[in-house]
């Protein structure tokens, strides 16, 4: 079979992984850049063109595509589906989840718990938004922020309104969450595949963080989720129309509540700190659907 991985990095963790799961199991794995990919619109014959070759030979796609490269990435990853090829996350599936607003209307729909939360559309009356959520202190978000960047602890009303204020100045969109207090600057990380949990690990924010993403100096030990949780975390797999992501959540007093689903989750975080080969789960996933 022939495997292509859409990412602009062939030395990260997670795609040196699943390159090498890939070839143990016999099949041809190729790392493309999609910002290096032509999208050819043609009457029936949608194709793609990279460097000197057309991509007709494609049976599988696995996209690692970031966050800043979503439109013209998805754009790769659209196109490939008119091609016939399968993908382990769809097009439309990355796009929705890399809105978190969009993404947490769905989830809430679905009926799946979560921190209350407020959107409004630059609201002068901060003092009122703060309120919907229980008052201080609160989480301020930005809707575009990664791997716990614009994320913003307001532990006063007075600085819960002036970093509102900032935001709203800045015609920055954000979206303000209650704060989960027994969680201890701590959360879950789910690895779903295939719609089912194949592994997690609980993530720790060092001394004095809120945070707990490992990117800013967390710390990560393996967990078996309870009963609730590993309903939630299929459940909003689910719910996204995406069978593999990484789906992060806090534990409270009334039970786990999701705080977002991502669609191309890393490996290296999860991978050392379970022990689990989520690498190979994730091509075993392409071999049973891919035609």
């Amino acid at each position: 079979m022939n495997i292509v991985i859409l990412s602009r990095n062939t030395q990260l963790y997670s795609t040196e992984r699943l390159i090498e799961e890939g070839l143990k199991r016999g099949h041809k794995v190729e790392v493309i850049d999609p910002l290096k990919c032509d999208i050819i619109i043609e009457k029936e014959k949608p194709t793609i063109f990279y460097k000197d070759r057309y991509l007709n030979y494609v049976d599988a796609i696995i996209p690692r595509i970031g966050a800043s490269v979503t439109f013209y990435g998805c754009a790769v990853v659209r196109q490939f589906e008119m091609m016939g090829v399968f993908t382990i996350v769809t097009s439309g599936a990355i796009q929705r989840s890399r809105d978190k607003l969009r993404s947490l209307q769905r989830l809430s729909k679905a009926g799946i718990g979560m921190p209350k939360t407020v959107f409004t559309n630059y609201s002068r009356d901060v003092k009122e938004v703060i309120e919907h959520v229980g008052g201080t202190p609160v989480i301020i978000k930005l809707l575009e922020g990664t791997q716990g960047l614009g994320v913003v602890l307001a532990e006063t009303k007075s600085a819960a309104e002036s970093v509102l204020e900032a935001f709203n100045g800045l015609q920055a969109r954000v979206i303000v969450q209650e704060f989960i207090k027994e969680a201890k600057g701590a959360d879950l990380r789910a690895l779903v595949v295939d719609g089912q949990v194949v592994g997690a690990m609980k993530r720790q924010g060092k001394e004095g963080e809120f945070r707990s993403n490992l990117h800013r100096g967390g710390s990560a030990e393996i967990i078996k989720l309870n009963h609730d949780e590993l309903k939630l975390a299929m459940n909003a797999s689910k719910a996204l129309n995406l069978p593999v992501c990484g789906v992060d959540m806090l534990q409270s007093a009334r039970g786990p509540l999701l705080l977002e689903v991502n669609s191309t989750p890393g490996l290296e975080g999860i991978e050392i700190a379970t022990g689990r080969n989520i690498a190979k789960s994730i091509i075993r996933f392409i071999e049973k659907n891919a035609k």
